[in-house]
């Protein structure tokens, strides 16, 4: 019969606690078998993963929602730092910048990094995490 669905893997980096809370219940509503991690800034992300990637690169997260205005390490700092230290050899985790900005210039750095497969705008709904999840859906 069917094969059992792996549980999805998302790390949420983005300091903004509520915001966190909320896109937790948006991803578990969009996608059932889902293991969600949060990280309040670059930093601690960066650290974890590094942690994650010596360990056992297996449990390095699907997806990465990464927020660009933080303290500590914003967004742009933990790209730069991802890449330097290359935490992702094998190119398994997909990274989109999920952030309120509307900038332009924003939207047009983060399709300078190779790493970044989409930029999204905040609020995030169920139909932007279809789409962003569209791979692990299979209809």
């Amino acid at each position: 019969m069917g094969q059992a669905q792996k549980s999805i893997n998302v790390l949420l980096v983005d300091d903004d606690e509520i915001n966190n809370f909320i896109s937790i219940k948006l991803i578990k509503k969009t996608l059932l078998n889902t293991d969600i991690k949060a990280c309040l800034n670059g930093k601690f992300a960066i650290k974890q993963l590094s942690e994650i990637c010596l360990s056992d690169p297996e449990l390095l997260p699907d997806y990465i929602l990464l927020d660009i205005n933080m303290p500590v390490m914003n967004g742009w700092e933990f790209l730069e730092e991802f890449e330097k230290l290359n935490i992702d050899p094998n190119g398994k985790i997909k990274i989109y910048i999920v952030s309120s900005s509307v900038f332009s210039n924003d939207i047009n750095k983060s399709r300078l990094f190779e790493l970044v497969t989409d930029f999204i705008s905040k609020p995030l709904n169920v139909d932007k995490l279809k789409h962003l999840f569209k791979e692990e859906y299979s209809i």
